[in-house]
């Protein structure tokens, strides 16, 4: 055995004690899929942003989204907005750095939109200053975060709070949290579905 297989080994029972308590939040995460699927079917959109890892989270799950998760189906409208690398270093030179989410949730919002957030620490400025941009603009502000308590968490509509040792695991545990909500998403859109071609071929 190595000298470093200890840390590896430790890593993954880090994850599995982690997971075990992130199961029990299974329900917030099927309630964020169907609000999603009420909110994107309608019409409406997803705004998501993180920085570092979590940026490639909020990445992830609008990727899921405009795209597929398992089976095929329509794309919906959802927005990585660290993605636009123009428009963030143009709002960051112009703003500073703590308007880079805020100016475009400002700009792409709209009154019944989603914005998530997503944060190991709870604490970036940048994230909050768009939560208060988003509850400012009439959207429904998410918070994915590491453990409570945390200020992006008391300073959404609603948070899913990921308790692990590192942020490693949190940022793993918001994955799981990711593909979770889509799987939620994907059965929410399905039974709407369903449920609408049958009211449809009820009334021929």
């Amino acid at each position: 055995m190595s000298v470093g297989t200890p840390a590896v080994l430790g890593h993954c029972d880090e994850l599995l004690a982690a997971l075990g308590q992130f199961r029990g939040s299974a329900h917030i995460t099927q309630r964020w899929g169907e609000r999603l699927a009420d909110v994107l079917g309608g019409g409406g959109r997803l705004l998501a942003a993180g920085n570092g890892g979590s940026a490639a989270q909020a990445q992830h799950l609008t990727a899921e989204l405009v795209g597929r998760y398992r089976d095929d189906r329509p794309p919906y409208s959802a927005i990585a907005l660290h993605a636009d690398t123009s428009s963030t270093t143009a709002i960051a030179n112009d703003y500073g750095v703590d308007e880079v989410f805020a100016r475009q949730v400002r700009a792409h919002g709209r009154p019944g939109d989603v914005l998530m957030l997503l944060s190991t620490s709870g604490a970036s400025a940048n994230l909050l200053s768009a939560a208060d941009a988003g509850r400012a603009a009439g959207l429904r502000v998410w918070a994915l975060t590491g453990p409570a308590p945390n200020p992006l968490s008391a300073g959404g509509d609603e948070a899913l709070c990921a308790a692990g040792a590192s942020t490693a695991t949190v940022q793993e545990l918001h994955l799981v949290a990711v593909h979770m909500i889509c799987a939620a998403f994907d059965a929410a859109i399905e039974r709407d579905t369903v449920e609408r071609d049958a009211l449809e071929g009820g009334g021929r």
